[in-house]
């Protein structure tokens, strides 16, 4: 994230390295150009982000539309026209799929980890015509996998104390779905931001469960769901921390995230899941971009990981609400605005899982939401300049 104190040549200023500590700068070779950042991500990641989904291709401007059915139908039906195109042409790849799973395997997957989710898979692969690519993309097993960074804390609500989850997420927003999704599939109603049509990068459900994830700062790959499935499927699920922690334990997981669960009893869990080993439950109320000890010192530094964690910690020590928290997210260094750089605060989310309220922030402006009301179908926020 910036740093407003660091110093850069003049022939480098606002490029990416600006915004890298100045203690690790020499970290950062000199010959790639200052302004690509992917220039400095293993050759394995560096496709993977230039193949990253592009559904909706956002600007500053941000379009949010609302996905607000019982059952997916005509609202989920658009968003799968509008956006195929782009998912499908992420999901094959350069190499025309070969590196995906086929539609048996990838159902298989999701019958055998997920079976819950079987019958409105089945759903929406009937909506999108019976097409066998559709179906093991809507699986997300094994997909291409995709970075954001994000942070993230609990804070106690100024005036009734519940648990607030807040989080603010970095990502592209060329890259952004920019969908905001309520459904009931089952008994729990399901509130949160979109993505891979019916995935979720955060969410609430009715049994008072809000949930939200930040990359976990590791390199490894291996076999698993992509975690926008993962949290869908945890809050389809699990009532509260301790399901959701034992969900987390069996799933298999691509890559690794740091996922945090707070519940209206109050008990919070941050839980860093990875497809090497076994998800480590801690009881940290606050995360950024990497495990319990950095593991990939380039990429903390590229994304400030470890300045935002100290603040976020020093923040909750000092015991500040949900408010103070709040503005502090909508401010540097914890705001990206890397444009440029595919790094910016697309959205800051506030969810209370006691009152059942979602609310997203922006530094000059509000959306509130609950589950139990309709989504708006459609809203649009100005991100704004640097």
């Amino acid at each position: 994230m910036p740093h407003e104190t660091d110093q850069v040549p003049g022939s480098e200023a606002g490029g990416w390295k600006s915004w890298v500590p100045e203690s690790v700068r020499h970290l950062l070779p000199s010959a790639s150009p200052a302004d690509d950042w992917t220039q400095y991500v293993p050759a394995e990641w560096r496709r993977w982000l230039s193949d990253s989904p592009a559904p909706r291709p956002q600007t500053r401007t941000l379009r949010f539309i609302g996905i607000d059915e019982e059952r997916p139908g005509r609202r989920w039906s658009a968003l799968y026209r509008e956006t195929w195109d782009a998912y499908r042409a992420w999901w094959l790849g350069a190499d025309g799929g070969r590196e995906r799973p086929g539609r048996a395997a990838a159902e298989a997957a999701l019958h055998r980890h997920m079976p819950e989710l079987a019958e409105v898979h089945a759903q929406l692969v009937a909506l999108a015509g019976g097409d066998d690519t559709a179906a093991a993309m809507l699986t997300l097993w094994n997909p291409p996998p995709f970075i954001v960074a994000c942070s993230q804390v609990v804070a106690p609500d100024r005036d009734s104390g519940e648990p607030v989850l807040l989080r603010n997420y970095d990502y592209d927003p060329r890259l952004f779905e920019a969908t905001i999704y309520r459904s009931r599939w089952s008994a729990r109603r399901v509130l949160g931001t979109g993505d891979c049509l019916w995935g979720l990068v955060d969410g609430l459900n009715h049994d008072g469960l809000a949930v939200s994830l930040t990359f976990g700062g590791r390199r490894e790959v291996g076999e698993g769901f992509g975690i926008p499935l993962v949290i869908r499927y945890l809050l389809e699920v699990a009532a509260d921390v301790g399901e959701g922690i034992e969900v987390l334990r069996r799933l298999p997981h691509q890559i690794s995230y740091n996922v945090t669960l707070c519940d209206r009893s109050g008990r919070v869990a941050t839980v860093m899941i990875s497809p090497d080993r076994p998800a480590l439950v801690t009881d940290r109320r606050a995360v950024t971009n990497h495990p319990e000890a950095v593991e990939w010192p380039e990429h903390s530094a590229w994304v400030g990981s470890v300045e935002r964690l100290e603040l976020l910690q020093a923040m909750s020590t000092d015991g500040a609400d949900d408010v103070a928290m709040t503005e502090a997210l909508l401010q540097p260094p914890l705001l990206a605005r890397e444009w440029d750089a595919g790094f910016a605060t697309l959205f800051t989310a506030a969810y209370r899982p006691v009152s059942g309220r979602l609310d997203y922030h922006w530094p000059h402006q509000r959306l509130p939401l609950a589950l139990d009301a309709a989504l708006p179908e459609l809203f649009q926020v100005e991100l704004g300049g640097p």
